[in-house]
């Protein structure tokens, strides 16, 4: 097992797959013009399944693809099916444009859930906030994994003077379909323009939920990110990702493994650890992953404070959100 200096156990590893994406939101993506990272710099169907493999021999039971947008790998199919028959719970995040392309792939695969990066309902809006004209695309798509069976996701950015208006509009589309609508604070990232007074905060969404509806906290489990609630009468349920005012690294269990092959101990770590030049090389690479576990911060990457409102993203080290993986 993979475990830190504060007894913290990691059997949980994002995979991303790229640094590409077919949306240009600009939170996570800022400049239009953007260079992506060649291709034979990114890890292999073959290195991915070799790193996973390795992980999983440690003890990890749970992996989660990511990218930038995993679907626009032209071999995301040859990776998802790789991955699909090692011993753990398969994930996605995706902006769910693609998923209508991929689907026989993806109900194959058996995921446990997908999760839907989507920040608003209104088409015209969409288009704004990713500069993208995919709306409709990926409204028929999450219906599509609805019909499915496949439990479904929607994680929505709540940005102060974005769209905080609409948290409402989430909500009810729990009435009538089983799925959880994530709520999650505005973070800061390299390039992403973040300040203080853009995030709209977990007692800030509480606040707005409850004046229309009655909600009820869930238990939260040791390792979980989301506070969920139900609401009487709901089918689904709503959950809020509080990393700006109640982070949850007590009980962090997550690794991030990057497109080019970094490993990332924390989303908001400024260290990495370069096991894709180490596996190329033939060196040993598991005490590349230990080493890098051990080093890990107490909270938050050793970067941020609790107190949001003074977080200086000039001295941020980091990636761009796109570059970590979601």
């Amino acid at each position: 097992m993979l475990t830190d200096t504060f007894g913290r156990t990691h059997n949980y590893l994002r995979i991303s797959l790229t640094d590409n994406c077919n949306l240009r939101c600009f939170y996570c993506m800022p400049e239009e013009e953007y260079s992506f990272t060649p291709h034979g710099k990114l890890m292999q169907v073959d290195e991915i399944e070799q790193l996973a493999r390795l992980f999983v021999d440690q003890g990890v039971s749970k992996i989660r693809l990511t990218g930038g947008e995993p679907l626009v790998r032209k071999d995301a199919a040859a990776i998802i099916t790789r991955l699909s028959k090692l011993p753990v719970e398969l994930h996605m995040t995706s902006n769910g444009i693609r998923i209508d392309d991929m689907l026989p792939q993806i109900v194959d695969a058996n995921f446990k859930s997908i999760n839907i990066s989507l920040d608003t309902l209104r088409s015209e809006r969409f288009f704004q906030i990713t500069r993208r004209d995919y709306f409709k695309r990926v409204r028929a798509n999450i219906d599509l994994l609805l019909h499915h069976g496949i439990h479904t996701k929607i994680n929505m950015v709540v940005m102060k003077g974005v769209n905080e208006d609409e948290i409402l509009d989430f909500v009810a589309l729990t009435k009538l379909n089983a799925m959880e609508i994530r709520f999650i604070e505005f973070m800061p990232f390299s390039g992403n323009k973040w300040t203080s007074n853009q995030v709209y905060t977990e007692a800030d969404i509480l606040a707005n939920i409850r004046g229309v509806y009655t909600v009820e906290g869930l238990p939260v489990g040791p390792h979980d990110t989301a506070k969920a609630f139900s609401i009487a009468g709901h089918a689904g349920r709503v959950a809020i990702i509080s990393t700006m005012t109640a982070p949850f690294c007590a009980g962090c269990n997550r690794m991030r493994l990057t497109a080019d092959g970094k490993l990332k101990n924390c989303l908001f770590s400024s260290s990495e650890t370069d096991l894709l030049t180490a596996l190329r090389a033939g060196s040993d690479v598991l005490s590349l992953v230990q080493g890098n576990i051990s080093a890990k911060a107490k909270e938050l990457g050793g970067q941020l404070t609790t107190n949001f409102e003074h977080i200086d993203t000039d001295f941020l080290k980091n990636r761009s959100m796109i570059t970590i993986g979601g």
